[in-house]
Parts: structure tokens; sequence; C-alpha cells
């Protein structure tokens, strides 16, 4: 298969429905096992923090959410790029189906935060540069969500969709190197892929299964939910038709 033809079969909602029903189980499967393991050793058996204690354990929840909510933001972007330049059906589904994850995650990433935060710093809340950025990217979300339900032509709601998804990825950059160029409370990446971890093997080895883990959940929802997706929308077609009375959707 040429490159030329797997570009023009990944913007096909009937080929991608078709290979992608595997992978729901295999991420599915992948990601149960890494977030057990990952959370009962890091919550039970991990070593405690000399400095933080018992409630660094957070880190386990917090981590991995903020990190995939803005991953999931940046995949949303990419496909506002492959609608707004090649209008690709897909795409847009993509657009659709990513936001309330994404939405989940990072609501998840602050409430955790500031649960962090009352014992490191005395405080539920501070206006720092990284809690402030990963703010604005909940209201990125809740924009997305809002603008498709409020606009009425489906048309139209894809491009305003795919132009706000593309436009607020600017915020990305700003939540990752936030902790680098402004004054903040908030402590640098736990670890990175330049640079050996800061923490013990015992400690960090529990956050990468967990961090791994949230990657195969977010797989697992996308498909699953882009699959119905692709349903909804192409259910006029004659080979939806054929799925349903098969019995195979």
């Amino acid at each position: 298969m040429t490159l030329k033809t797997l570009w023009h079969r990944l913007g096909s909602p009937r080929w991608f429905y078709q290979i992608s029903r595997p992978w729901i189980y295999v991420l599915g499967i992948l990601a149960l096992v890494l977030l057990v393991t990952g959370t009962v050793w890091g919550l039970v058996f991990a070593p405690m923090d000399y400095q933080q204690h018992d409630s660094f354990r957070i880190m386990y929840v917090h981590v991995p959410a903020a990190m995939v909510a803005q991953s999931a933001y940046i995949v949303m972007g990419f496909a506002g790029v492959l609608l707004l330049v090649w209008r690709m059906k897909l795409a847009d589904m993509v657009l659709a189906t990513v936001v309330p994850f994404g939405m989940s995650m990072t609501l998840l990433a602050l409430v955790t935060g500031a649960v962090w935060g009352k014992p490191t710093w005395g405080a539920w809340w501070v206006w720092d540069a990284r809690t402030t950025s990963m703010l604005v990217l909940l209201f990125l979300y809740f924009g997305l969500y809002a603008l498709r339900q409020a606009i009425a032509r489906p048309e139209a709601a894809a491009r305003a969709c795919a132009v706000l998804a593309v436009v607020g990825m600017i915020n990305i950059p700003i939540i990752k190197y936030s902790v680098n160029f402004a004054l903040t409370l908030h402590q640098k990446a736990s670890f990175t892929l330049t640079e050996a971890p800061s923490m013990p093997p015992e400690m960090w080895l529990p956050l990468a299964l967990n961090v791994l883990g949230i990657y195969c959940l977010f797989g697992a929802n996308l498909l699953s939910r882009l699959r119905l997706e692709i349903l909804r929308r192409e259910r006029g077609t004659q080979w939806v038709r054929d799925l349903v009375l098969s019995g195979s959707a």
C-alpha cells in the first residue's frame, strides 16, 4: 500500500470503521492492566516522599491526567488542520469525539492538582502560570463543546470548531513551558524523555505505567466513540444499512 493510498483510506469513515474494532480490545486490555498495576504500586507500595510524605501519591493520577488532556487537544488541533485544508470528514468526527474525554481529563487534572496543592502550597488554588493555563485549556474544551451545539449547520459548526481547535493550540506550549519562563510554585516535569528521572525507580516506574495506561485508555475511548459517530453520521449509506441488517454493527 502506497502512502497516497493510505492517506485516502484514512479519510474514509468506512475503511476506518472496518479496521478499528480489534484495536479497541487491545488498547482497553492494556489500559486496564497498566492502570491497575501502576495505581496499586504507586498508592500502596511506592516509598513515601521525604518532603511531601504521602500527599505526593496524588501524582499518580494528576500527572497522567494532565499529560493526556494536553495530548488530546493536540490531536484535535491536527484534526482541525486536516478538516480545514483537506476537508476530511473523519477529521471532524475526531474533533467531536475527543472533546468529552479531554474535558474530563483536564477537570480531573485541575481537581487533583488542587488536592495536591493544599498540603504542598497551603492553598487549594493559586493563580500560578501552569494552573491558570490548564484552566484556559478547560475553557477551550468547554468552548468547543458549546460551539458545536450552538451552530445549527453541521458544516459551519465543523469549520468553527476546527478554527478554535487550531488557534487554541497556542496554549499547549504555554502549559508545557510555563514552569520555565514564569515565576511559579508548580514543580517542573516529573520526568522527561531527555533527562534521567530525579525520583528512584520504585517511584517513577508506577507513574510511567499510569501514563502509558491513560494513553491506552484515551486510544480505546477515541476509537469506540469514533465508531459510534461514524455510524450516526453515515446511517443513510448502504454500507451502514448492510451492517445493521447483518447485526455486525
